[in-house]
């Protein structure tokens, strides 16, 4: 892992961002992603500067990953470094987004269903 990574790592691993669970280094169609939030669908990859020189590869890869009906986050080494706070609160923002909320069971006291009389 590079140094970025090893930042963001020591927040996300043992369910610390809010209890979410990622892997790290998750194989998924022949690509390794960097984190892997099962739940939500999410991969959040840490891009530093050779990735300024492989954007086709990139895309192709963001491509292959998002036709499983994942989606991809990408952040900056510097955003990490930088800014960690921020990053954090856009994956935890990303996960809430992501992930399916139970369907209601229109039980008693749930907003639009009345009591029975």
């Amino acid at each position: 892992m590079t140094p970025a990574e090893q930042i963001l790592w020591n927040e996300l691993r043992n369910n610390r961002l809010e209890g979410i669970h990622f892997r790290r280094q998750q194989i998924i169609d022949g690509f390794i992603a960097d984190f892997y939030c099962h739940s939500a669908g999410l991969v959040v990859e840490v891009d530093g500067a050779v990735h300024d020189i492989q954007k086709n590869y990139d895309r192709l890869r963001d491509e292959i990953i998002s036709a499983r009906k994942l989606t991809v986050m990408r952040v900056t080494n510097d955003d990490v470094e930088l800014c960690l706070p921020e990053v954090l609160r856009r994956i935890f923002a990303a996960v809430k987004d992501l992930t399916p909320q139970p369907p209601s069971l229109g039980g008693k006291g749930e907003p639009g269903v009345k009591s029975p009389e």
